[in-house]
């Protein structure tokens, strides 16, 4: 049986993020949700913290907010306040959701807490394989950005400030996070989980390569 808040905050999110086409969806969340439960269960976490920090995780991204990383955990807090949620499961929610996001190559994002480390790894795991890369391209063509441009490098960011200014074409982004993301899992299960997604997203690069340069 779903617990009261969590069918709540389903409910929350999902009106919240409908219409939502950049790959920030609710879809997204539920799929990430979904995982994290899985993780969860898995590695011995909190599960009530763990669900709300995965539903919530996304509510505000700075992506859509003019790079401020702050009002996610600040939506979140209301909400949870709102609804009469305990502090001791209010304060490890926003210290997960401040923390989560990626923030560069060169930016470590450790977490603190198992609960942290299980919705981290359910999140980055939906950012790779066949749905991260169909995400990435959602994205891109959200932000009008090139498929690819030869010419233009990828650039490993040494800092949040960088890594949001960031305006490089889609293929770059796999070098500048997506390939990145395997070696940052935090799980036993998480890394489990991310190889073959991983390899995938290698073998989409290869083909992608062919293509462009009309061997294949």
């Amino acid at each position: 049986m779903t617990v009261p808040i969590i069918d709540k905050t389903c409910r929350f999110v999902e009106e919240k993020l409908a219409g939502e086409g950049s790959g920030h969806d609710w879809w997204h969340i539920y799929r990430v949700w979904n995982l994290a439960k899985n993780i969860a269960g898995k590695e011995g976490a909190n599960l009530m913290v763990v669900e709300l920090s995965a539903l919530l995780h996304d509510i505000a991204d700075w992506k859509f907010h003019n790079g401020d990383d702050s009002i996610g955990p600040k939506v979140a807090e209301q909400f949870l306040t709102a609804n009469h949620v305990e502090r001791r499961v209010i304060d490890p929610v926003i210290e997960i959701i401040a923390s989560i996001s990626y923030k560069g190559a060169g930016v470590p994002t450790p977490m603190k807490t198992l609960e942290g480390k299980v919705v981290q790894d359910a999140d980055r795991l939906d950012a790779i394989g066949a749905l991260g890369i169909a995400r990435t391209f959602a994205y891109g063509g959200y932000k009008n950005r090139l498929i690819y441009h030869p010419e233009e490098k990828p650039v490993l960011h040494q800092s949040f400030d960088d890594y949001k200014k960031n305006q490089g074409h889609t293929i770059n982004h796999f070098y500048e996070k997506l390939l990145l993301l395997k070696d940052r899992m935090n799980t036993a299960s998480g890394k489990r989980l991310a190889e073959a997604r991983h390899q995938f997203m290698q073998a989409y690069l290869d083909q992608f390569y062919r293509e462009w340069d009309g061997t294949a």
